[in-house]
């Protein structure tokens, strides 16, 4: 069972249809004069006025891109090049696209400023909060609808009644299709392939009267924004499919959202230690993400895979770097064992009823290596504030030098019974993600987070020591 569209969805029958009929139709340059350009220019026009009409813009405010990460590049280099005299600050919240932070990196080399917006424990950001993250020589924030990872919806039309004539950017790639466009948007972004069109065509939409200079050389195409030859067949493809998941997506979203409130209700019943993330009830209605302790993702995709089920994962040991995922990280939730499950349209309860069914035979058996004992999760919540490490001697010192995610935490859940009540571990930790990790895992077992000191102190040559008391 696929149940990874946030990353791609197949394609719509629909666009497929499309497709087929207009690589016979519109495989001419829209540019000439002659028949058969015509015909690919009339093809076209009449997407983009599909997906204008959609997307709620005009005809003309619509440039077609190579894929939603170019759209995003082009979008906020261009509207940061238009807005120069007003000053080179760029805003966007902690949780947004790896493309924009890349941009927003490169934008900071090259001499811009970057105020980044924290998020709450939902992924959620606070309108106020980012409205006072603007400056007056702000020439730019950044604001997704709603995030890839944990399917949280942001305040956008509120957020945008604050920024007051800073343009605000939206990165509309996980929603558009399936919910209606926010109000207040000054530059959109989407990406064909999330709704079922076909790869390699994204949308940038700029409104009229923002000001936009393209930071890469001229081109006549796409309105001076996107240079280079656009695919008409692909662009038919994906505004027609665009069209006719829109016109189903009310029906398919009520069903959906039905599917993963289930999946929300009961996995934390079926696997002990979980945790479910993203805001419960402002969110994308196909995506569900949660996290289980000690468990290693990539292996638990494996596993997961092995079973029928293609699933995906912010985990830091699912990716090359082997950091954690920004999202989680900004969240302050568990990073070790996520799983990202996002349902196509036309999903099968029958389906999720077997993935229900499936999952905590194959995280027990991830686990049962570890020899863990794993009661029901603690009620206890994470403190919202952690403290400094107190001046104590640890009864324990857990010596997790050299070990990725998940190994810190699962020697601390292996060796936290060896010291009395109210006694401390230090757990020594050169990995990222054990710092934020370990205090995850205390809120979710009950047990006191002391905060982070220099592993130096507790016989450690590198890394940081992480100190936990032990309260149950």
């Amino acid at each position: 069972m696929y149940f990874d569209v946030a990353s791609t969805a197949p394609l719509h029958p629909v666009a497929r249809q499309a497709l087929t009929a207009a690589l016979d139709e519109g495989w001419a340059d829209p540019a000439r004069l002659y028949r058969s350009g015509r015909q690919a220019r009339m093809l076209l026009d009449a997407a983009r006025e599909t997906v204008a009409g959609v997307l709620g813009a005009r005809p003309d405010e619509i440039a077609f891109t190579a894929s939603g990460t170019q759209a995003v590049q082009l979008g906020v280099l261009g509207a940061l090049a238009g807005h120069r005299r007003r000053g080179g600050h760029l805003v966007h919240s902690a949780v947004e696209h790896s493309s924009v932070l890349h941009t927003a990196e490169r934008h900071e080399a090259a001499g811009g400023s970057v105020s980044v917006v924290p998020v709450d424990r939902h992924g959620r950001v606070a309108p106020e909060e980012f409205a006072a993250a603007l400056r007056p020589d702000t020439a730019l924030a950044v604001l997704q609808s709603a995030n890839h990872e944990v399917g949280t919806v942001q305040p956008v039309a509120e957020t945008a009644g604050l920024c007051g004539d800073v343009p605000l950017l939206v990165d509309a790639a996980q929603s558009a299709g399936r919910l209606d466009v926010p109000a207040g948007w000054s530059l959109l972004t989407a990406s064909a392939h999330k709704w079922g069109g076909p790869a390699g065509v994204g949308v940038l939409a700029v409104r009229k009267g923002v000001r936009y200079a393209s930071p890469l050389p001229a081109d006549e195409r796409e309105g001076g924004r996107v240079p280079g030859y656009v695919n008409v067949p692909a662009i038919v493809a994906a505004a027609a499919s665009l069209r006719a998941v829109r016109a189903e997506a009310d029906r398919e979203n009520a069903r959906l959202h039905a599917l993963v409130e289930r999946i929300r209700a009961r996995v934390p019943g079926l696997v002990p230690e979980v945790e479910v993330v993203g805001d419960p009830v402002r969110r994308l209605p196909h995506l569900v993400t949660f996290s289980c302790l000690y468990v290693d993702g990539e292996v638990l995709l494996t596993e997961l895979d092995r079973a029928g089920f293609a699933v995906s994962s912010g985990s830091s040991c699912t990716s090359s770097t082997l950091t954690p995922s920004h999202v989680l990280a900004a969240m302050g939730v568990l990073t070790e064992g996520n799983v990202r499950v996002s349902l196509p349209f036309g999903a099968a309860e029958a389906d999720v009823e077997r993935f229900l069914t499936v999952l905590p035979d194959v995280v027990a058996r991830v686990r049962a290596p570890l020899g863990l004992d794993l009661p029901a999760p603690a009620a206890a919540a994470r403190p919202e504030e952690e403290t400094r490490p107190e001046e104590e001697t640890p009864a324990l010192v857990v010596d997790a030098l050299g070990k990725r995610c998940p190994l810190p935490v699962i020697e601390l859940a292996r060796r936290i019974g060896e010291v009395p009540p109210g006694g401390t571990v230090a757990v020594l930790a050169d990995d990222e993600a054990a710092r934020l990790d370990i205090p995850a895992w205390c809120g979710m077992r009950g047990q006191e987070y002391l905060g982070e000191a220099p592993a130096a102190g507790y016989g450690g040559d590198r890394g940081s020591a992480y100190l936990v008391r032990r309260t149950a």
